[in-house]
């Protein structure tokens, strides 16, 4: 019989080195990024280091072949043992396996090198997360029989499940793959229910069985996630040699351009979030605890759906979502940019990623790419995505393929033709553009394309601890991202057709690449702190929206000092009518349809403030001052200008503004067309107009891309195209330039 021996406890490590100077003990799951892949600087170690275990033969269970199973090891890796090279793998998200039987002596050497270094042939090289290297996730010894259910494709279990709902049945393909099949074998199938209770079974030559459930119990989301057991057994002479087990659910879904995602025939609204699988201090070296508090806080806000991006996960979170009952888009590392030498690891991992989670009820769309056509989508793009496409379709009959097209992607682009259903990263009211734009945009692609499916699969906005009463785009303050999200639930939640809606993000995640809102290394666009501490108040505006239990909490808790006679206050909750008190006094009972209760509240002193709905209550404190509290002010480290140092001049043009507003004025115009040639002259070639190419990419100043950045301001505007394009400004430059819009008057 098969067994399986955990091996995380003590490898040697060393990190830099293809052979051991001066190791360290670890224990695994391990990433030796977990603190340089989250400080900032774009300067976390990639490179190869090498993870060294010793096994002695003696101690293992007697069997015919014994397999190394890698659940996760970034981003490619070599294995060998007592000096032998056995296996090479590129992918750093998936299990694979390694046969070591013939390399096993006595005392054993196993070595494992990780290498997280570029690599233009392996995904991802270009992305908007860290690449954090390490042994991150279980390494097991498989033991087994010599005939025994497939260990080498793909890291796939080898038995595949494929349940098909008929009215009130069901019939459950089982399909098992065997290594070294002996003579005179049988394969014994069996369904169980929930409770471990035999629901159909079958024993047979062939190694493929239907079996009928009759009354199906259904899987049917957060509702009722009700699973089943498949078991396989082979059986030799009447003694049972291998048996693996998957759990699966019986469903239908369909994703209706008109009406959004259908779950066994009723409408199932996906709306949720995505999720980067790391946390503080650890990088993506996750333990049990921490799925399981990731799935939880997920579950709290109320959400329906995850986008687990931007790579395979964890199969233990991918097990909790099927327990769970969320509806899961899972997608390869096929991001940001498309590599002509990187096809066939776009292969490999999708065949990895498809191979090992077949089974999951929780999985209804398989992503192909995310934001790839960023640079163009040439005809090498495009083919890659037709050949991914047929793939998903050859592997598994009963999904659908999806992606996520960048913002700026045209709504007449050939590739968006390809998956079957499609989605958008839209951050309109953050990297410019207004909040307003969001909805009317997809009802623009919805009239274009009647018949595509359309979700949001990234929205958000960036937040840590800064705090105003006047919360400006790009702030980064709590308060903006609230009222960010307020916008975009109103106008997301209430358009029935889009398929599925997913925030960005969840979490705040590792991002060493970033030197925004005052903390560098991070994307804090999460409605949770990247340590899972704090909750931050749009978390509720979404529990507002999405979850039944009941609840009610006062807003901006962190923000207590205010300068204002009159300051506002908002309560999310899901109840019908709150009360709010100051200081026990009360300021009256409102009902909001939008569940976000805004109340004026007079500023005097120190207010005790406390809302009530039925027999829920939340409580803060506010307090008046007369000059601003500047620890609640956003002052990035090392940048060049921030936006509270401009002089402002009334019904003069300044830094602060947006570039639209600028560009109205002729003079306005005429002053950016001779600035545009600085940021524009890095990537232009000759006769070439309003194109940059920088970082890799290169993007036309296209319709859509120009109302994006019309609602910069220019000094964000500048600030991230200075970087971006290779042309830096000096204070002294962006002083300079705001002297000069000072003096051009604002066009009404």
């Amino acid at each position: 019989m098969r067994t399986i021996i955990n091996l995380n406890e003590g490898w040697l490590f060393e990190k830099g080195v293809t052979a051991f100077a001066s190791p360290e003990t670890v224990n695994l799951p391990h990433s030796w990024n977990a603190v340089d892949g989250q400080d900032g600087g774009n300067d976390y170690f990639r490179g190869s280091c090498l993870y060294q275990k010793k096994l002695n033969k003696a101690d293992l269970p007697e069997a015919d072949q014994y397999y190394l199973e890698i659940r996760g090891a970034n981003s490619s890796a070599d294995v060998s043992v007592n000096g032998k090279q056995l296996a090479h793998h590129d992918g750093g998200y998936s299990t694979w396996r390694v046969d070591i039987t013939e390399a096993l002596a006595d005392e054993n050497e196993i070595n494992i090198l990780v290498d997280n270094a570029p690599n233009e042939t392996v995904y991802p090289q270009m992305a908007d997360f860290t690449f954090y290297g390490g042994l991150y996730r279980d390494v097991n010894l498989v033991c087994v029989n010599k005939t025994h259910f497939d260990l080498d494709y793909f890291g796939g279990p080898g038995l595949k499940v494929t349940p098909e709902v008929t009215g009130t049945d069901a019939k459950v393909e089982l399909e098992a793959y065997v290594t070294n099949p002996a003579e005179g074998q049988t394969l014994r199938f069996t369904v169980l229910d929930k409770e471990g209770n035999t629901v159909a079974e079958a024993e047979t030559t062939e190694t493929k069985a239907v079996l009928d459930i009759a009354g199906v119990h259904l899987w049917n989301g957060r509702k009722d996630p009700y699973l089943y057991k498949a078991e396989a057994s082979i059986v030799v002479n009447g003694e049972v040699v291998d048996t693996v087990a998957l759990r699966f659910g019986c469903r239908t879904f369909k994703i209706d351009p008109e009406n959004g995602f259908i779950l066994n025939g009723e409408e199932y609204p996906l709306r949720g979030v995505s999720r980067h699988q790391d946390r503080w201090g650890v990088g993506n070296a996750l333990l049990p605890c921490h799925h399981e508090e990731d799935i939880d806080l997920i579950m709290e806000v109320g959400a329906t759906t995850i986008r687990l991006a931007h790579y395979q996960h964890d199969q233990y979170f991918y097990d909790l979502c099927d327990e769970k009952g969320l509806v899961i888009w899972a997608e390869i590392p096929y991001i940001s940019k498309h590599m002509p030498t990187g096809r066939a690891n776009t292969i490999s991992q999708m065949k990895e990623l498809v191979t090992q989670n077949y089974h999951h009820a929780s999985i209804v769309v398989w992503g192909l790419s995310n934001e790839i056509s960023i640079g163009g989508a040439d005809e090498d793009l495009l083919e890659n995505h037709r050949i991914l496409n047929d793939l998903c379709h050859e592997m598994d009959k009963t999904r659908l393929t999806t992606i996520a097209a960048v913002s700026m992607c045209k709504m007449d682009d050939p590739y968006l033709l390809i998956p079957d259903v499609v989605s958008y990263n839209h951050y309109f009211g953050w990297y410019g553009g207004e909040t307003s734009m969001n909805g009317p945009w997809f009802d623009k692609f919805h009239a274009t394309h009647p018949n595509i499916p359309i979700g949001c699969s990234e929205y958000g906005c960036e937040a840590l601890n800064w705090h105003t009463s006047d919360p400006i785009q790009g702030d980064y303050t709590e308060e903006y991202q609230s009222y960010y999200h307020e916008e975009l639930i109103k106008q997301l939640f209430t358009r029935k057709y889009m398929w599925a809606t997913h925030v960005w993000n969840m979490f705040d995640f590792g991002a060493d690449a970033r030197s925004e809102g005052g903390e560098n290394g991070q994307n804090h666009k999460g409605l949770v702190t990247m340590d899972r501490k704090y909750k931050k108040d749009s978390f509720y505006a979404y529990k507002a929206w999405l979850s039944d239990d009941p609840f009610v909490h006062l807003c901006s808790k962190r923000y207590i000092d205010r300068v204002e006679d009159v300051t506002k206050v908002t309560v999310y909750s899901n109840q019908p009518e709150v009360e709010l008190f100051a200081n026990g006094v009360s300021l009256g009972k409102k009902t909001a349809e939008d569940h976000f209760f805004k109340f004026d509240v007079p500023n005097a002193g120190e207010t005790k403030l406390e809302a009530v709905a039925g027999d829920l209550r939340d409580e803060s404190i506010i307090r008046k001052v007369d000059t601003f509290n500047e620890e609640y002010r956003l002052k990035e480290e090392g940048a060049i200008l921030n936006w509270f140092d401009i002089t402002t001049r009334e019904g003069y043009l300044c830094l602060n503004d947006k570039m639209s507003e600028v560009l109205k004025p002729l003079r306005g115009k005429l002053l950016f067309a001779k600035l545009a040639k600085k940021v524009l002259s890095g990537g232009k070639k000759k006769g070439e107009k309003g194109r940059v190419k920088a970082a890799g990419f290169d993007l036309k100043a296209t319709p859509e891309m120009m109302s994006m950045m019309g609602g910069f301001t220019v000094l964000r505007l500048l600030t991230m195209m200075g970087g971006f394009a290779n042309a830096k400004f000096t204070k002294e430059e962006l002083l300079d330039l705001n002297a000069k819009l000072n003096k051009i008057r604002k066009k009404k």
